[in-house]
């Protein structure tokens, strides 16, 4: 929480309803712990694929959406292992 996290998460989410990507069996943004790698700052993993995502910004977040949950292209310049 202290990297962003909460802000990054509400940004997220409102970005993916907004684009009406939160349907019913479509997006769903989920908190979670820190997945055992706090110290790597905020990160998100997208299912079903398991890509595991660090980030930055906002703007990195919009990458993302536009990317991968759009055109189910992996952002492979924040993938992390």
């Amino acid at each position: 929480m202290d990297k962003g996290a909460e802000q990054a998460f509400d940004y997220m989410k409102a970005s993916v309803k907004k684009l009406g990507l939160n349907a019913k069996g479509k997006v769903r943004i989920n908190r979670a712990g820190c997945f055992d790698r706090c110290d790597q700052g905020p990160l998100m993993v997208i299912y079903p694929h398991a890509v595991w995502y660090t980030f930055i910004d906002n703007d990195d977040i919009d990458e993302i959406i536009a990317s991968h949950l759009i055109k189910g292209q992996v952002v492979a310049r924040l993938v992390i292992s």
